[in-house]
């Protein structure tokens, strides 16, 4: 069965999912129905990263689109699927540039299904307890256990009429029988009924491995990683429904077994199952429910500043929020759980604020038992001279990683149970001038680490893969303007750091390297650079990276290479590799009289001119002085062939003529053209 047939079998609240994710242009439902089994057949995340792949299988998926074409034209009543995989064929010829990106797409729709097929089979599994339960339940506790009851209290009462009886031997003896059948039967009954609670605990014992050691890591992996940019989901509610109905299922076994303590007080014979065998069942489910309740207690929102850069980065004197969330969601813990705040002593801090609050189900959106700390600060305890606490390898401060402790007491149906959690290392600053290295400490540390215990993690910081580097900035320039980095701007950015290779995959790059190291001919290292940028793209260029109009990052040999190839005035967007806070400019081809193609190159725009200008409106205006000193525009086509009214134009200003004040700077400004 294929991927998609399962998807279609899901009960409504998982199908849902499905359909809201094919809600969208960039893959069509229809397509994917049709191509269910061609499409999962193919190693569409390979082909992501190698373009001749990518272009392989574009061209395959095309031939395909017209095989279904042609079997729609011969059937009565598919007149519009015909009309829709025409449309679908001419929206897919976008990509014939860059076939990879539409191999990443489909990889990751395929991903996305993935995860809601893992939420349901997760789900069922859940289900499947708690139906056990609720029919064992049924079975045992009013059956079996009333059954036990009756049986009980029939033997005794015959027993104890039996001892007073004044009757013959053989009459004494024929009761005794029946007698041992009586207590046989209830022998039996009491057997089964254990039987029955380990059976349930086995099944239970399965689940939380399931919850606990696989899906609770995995939302902690994708929490990590959404820190610092990934698209990732990281809601609770699906992990907070299954912690709360197998807690819950071990709550009524509980009960279950004391009242097998009742039954036991009341009557025990020789070889009585129960003496023996309930106290390590006993053991057991306290033990699970113990675990769960342990784990339930998570950080759902890691700590954060409301002006920060991102989460994980904190300055001492300046308020920061953090939530945390007990999964297990019952409305008598609500306000009586409290939650207190503190920090490891790595480096000394004062806490200051609100540091004690109650789990309260009104401060969460979906009533989940949340403690919402909105107030908090850090004032660092000065130490000796410098400030810093113990530090043996003379770390810098951003280097150095502290987290956020949260207790609390869980007291429920005679359970009592401390419980603890821990925030993501943070990097605690004093200076908004650190935060850029701050940011980059904890860049490092979630995209290699993933044992979040590990504050001493750049004592001896390992090398990040290609792969893992290319990946996390790409969710950066995400996060800055909603567009990832493609594998032609990647491929870039691996020439630039390992030289031509004809693979990247084992290339490595060094802490150092990333962060410390002056890029080879500055006096900036590459995360500087890199950050200039993304800083760049925030505040300045977010719609226009966002719509794919910046090529970004291009070495000039390949950018002189693709301009020659076009017509004349073609320009593409590429970021400055000389400007250490953020640089964008703009290249053209222009043609001599003989037919030789030149690229020229304007000085880079910086922050400062962005600031008094939009980049979209420094192109519409933008003159260069010809011959006779006439000044015109020579920029016509934005890379391949967009003209670049049709590019640009929602984005210009709508003043014209002496209100636009961008003309007076532009002739003050932008008249010459300039090589970088």
């Amino acid at each position: 069965m294929t991927q998609w047939e399962r998807l279609q079998q899901l009960d409504t609240v998982y199908s849902q999912r499905a359909f809201d994710l094919y809600n969208r242009d960039e893959f069509p439902m229809e397509v994917r129905h049709y191509l269910a089994h061609w499409i999962e057949g193919q190693d569409w995340e390979r082909a992501s990263r190698d373009s001749s792949q990518a272009a392989f299988l574009f061209q395959v998926l095309l031939e395909n689109l017209d095989n279904q074409f042609s079997r729609f034209a011969q059937e009565r009543d598919s007149f519009l699927l015909q009309r829709n995989f025409r449309r679908y064929k001419q929206n897919f010829q976008k990509y014939q540039e860059e076939p990879y990106t539409l191999a990443n797409i489909i990889h990751w729709f395929l991903v996305k299904e993935r995860e809601i097929l893992n939420d349901a089979e997760l789900a069922q599994q859940v289900s499947t307890l708690k139906f056990s339960q609720r029919q064992w339940s049924w079975r045992t506790l009013r059956p079996n256990i009333r059954c036990l009851e009756e049986q009980q209290d029939e033997f005794d009462f015959k027993y104890q009429t039996h001892l007073m009886d004044c009757c013959t031997e053989e009459e004494k003896k024929m009761q005794a029988e029946g007698l041992q059948k009586m207590l046989n039967a209830l022998d039996k009954c009491r057997k089964n009924f254990l039987s029955d609670i380990s059976t349930m605990l086995d099944a239970a014992d399965v689940l939380r491995s399931v919850l606990i050691d696989e899906e609770l890591v995995d939302w902690k992996w994708r929490q990590q990683k959404s820190c610092i940019g990934a698209p990732d989901d990281t809601s609770l509610e699906h992990l907070e429904k299954w912690f709360t109905q197998i807690i819950e299922c071990m709550f009524q076994l509980q009960k279950f077994l004391q009242k097998l303590d009742e039954l036991v007080g009341k009557m025990t014979y020789e070889n009585d199952p129960i003496p023996v065998r309930k106290p390590p069942l006993k053991s057991r489910v306290d033990t699970l429910l113990t675990n769960l309740i342990k784990s339930s207690f998570v950080v759902e929102t890691q700590p954060s500043m409301p002006q920060g850069r991102g989460s994980l980065v904190l300055r001492t004197n300046v308020q920061f929020s953090v939530k945390v969330r007990l999964l297990y969601k019952v409305s008598e813990l609500n306000h009586v759980m409290k939650v207190t705040v503190s920090v490891n002593k790595f480096r000394k801090f004062n806490v200051l604020g609100t540091l004690s609050k109650a789990l309260n189900m009104a401060e969460s959106m979906n009533g989940g038992m949340v403690a919402d700390f909105r107030h908090l600060t850090l004032k660092d305890q000065k130490v000796g001279g410098g400030g810093k606490g113990i530090n043996d390898l003379s770390l810098s401060v951003t280097e150095e990683l502290h987290r956020i402790i949260f207790q609390t007491q869980f007291d429920y149906q005679g359970l009592s149970v401390p419980l603890e959690t821990f925030s993501l290392p943070v990097v605690v600053i004093s200076n908004s001038s650190q935060q850029q290295s701050a940011w980059a400490s904890v860049l490092w540390f979630n995209m290699l680490c993933s044992d979040p215990e590990n504050v001493k993690f750049f004592e001896t910081s390992p090398a990040a893969t290609w792969p893992q580097f290319g990946e996390m900035l790409s969710w950066q320039f995400l996060s800055c303007g909603k567009r990832g980095l493609d594998n032609d701007q990647l491929e870039t950015l691996a020439i630039k750091l390992f030289g031509k290779q004809q693979s990247y995959d084992n290339c490595k790059i060094s802490w150092t390297k990333f962060s410390k190291e002056n890029l080879p001919d500055t006096n900036f290292s590459l995360w500087v650079w890199l950050d200039g940028i993304l800083t760049l793209v925030k505040l300045y260029l977010s719609d226009l990276w966002s719509d794919g109009s910046i090529m970004g990052f291009v070495s000039k040999g390949k950018e002189r290479l693709l301009l020659k190839k076009k017509q004349n005035g073609t320009f593409l967007l590429r970021f400055s590799e000389s400007i250490k806070d953020g640089g964008i400019t703009f290249s053209w081809v222009q043609y001599a009289n003989d037919g030789t193609p030149s690229v020229q190159t304007v000085k880079p725009f910086t922050s400062t001119d962005l600031k008094q200008i939009a980049l979209p409106d420094i192109l519409c205006n933008f003159r260069m002085m010809i011959a006779e000193n006439i000044p015109v525009n020579p920029l016509c086509y934005l890379y391949p062939n967009t003209p670049k009214d049709q590019a640009f134009g929602k984005y210009y200003s709508e003043k014209t003529g002496e209100e636009n004040p961008y003309l007076k700077y532009l002739k003050t400004k932008l008249v010459f053209v300039s090589k970088e």
